[in-house]
C-alpha cells in the first residue's frame, strides 16, 4: 500500500512538471490596450522667475593709536628746549566691541614758544591730533537680483 501511494505521488510530480513546462512554452494572450496619441504636433512653454533681495550693512572704524604734534611759524623759538611733547602712559579704549591701546602726549610737556625779535611780525601754528576713534563709516545698500528662465519644448509625431 505504501508503494502504491509512493508511485502515485511520483506520477503527480511528473504531471505537475509537465503542466509547468506546457504553461511556459505556450504563448499567453495579453489584454493590454495600445496607447495612441491624440495629437500631431505641439509645444510647451515654461517660465520661471526668482527674485533675491540682499540688505547689507558694512560698518568700518578707523583708530589712531598714537598722536601727532606739529608746530610751524616764523620769528619763534622753543623756550622749553624741546619741540615735541613727551608721551604719557598707554590708555585703553573699547568702541563697538573692539579694544585698543594708544599713547597720548603729556599736555603739560607741550613746548612753550617765545618770540625771537620783539616787535617784529611772527606766526605760530600748532596742531595736535590725539589718538582714539578717527573715523566711523557705515555703508547700507540693497542688492536686488532677478532671474527669469523660459523653456520652450516643440514636439511632433
Amino acid at each position: 500500500m505504501v508503494l502504491a501511494v509512493l508511485g502515485l505521488l511520483k506520477l503527480l510530480l511528473r504531471l505537475t512538471r509537465l503542466w509547468l513546462l506546457v504553461l511556459l512554452v505556450l504563448p499567453v494572450r495579453t489584454l493590454a490596450v495600445p496607447v495612441v496619441p491624440q495629437f500631431r504636433t505641439g509645444s510647451s512653454t515654461t517660465s520661471s522667475t526668482s527674485e533675491s533681495i540682499i540688505n547689507e550693512t558694512i560698518t568700518s572704524h578707523q583708530y589712531r593709536t598714537g598722536y601727532s604734534y606739529s608746530a610751524s611759524g616764523h620769528n619763534i623759538k622753543s623756550e622749553t628746549g624741546y619741540i615735541n611733547p613727551t608721551p604719557t602712559t598707554t590708555n585703553e579704549q573699547t568702541v563697538g566691541g573692539v579694544n585698543f591701546n594708544w599713547t597720548s602726549p603729556n599736555l603739560e610737556a607741550i613746548p612753550r614758544w617765545g618770540i625771537v625779535n620783539d616787535g617784529a611780525a611772527f606766526s605760530l601754528q600748532e596742531t595736535l591730533i590725539t589718538p582714539g576713534l578717527d573715523t566711523s563709516t557705515t555703508i547700507t545698500r540693497q542688492i536686488t537680483t532677478s532671474t527669469t528662465t523660459e523653456t520652450t519644448t516643440t514636439f511632433g509625431q
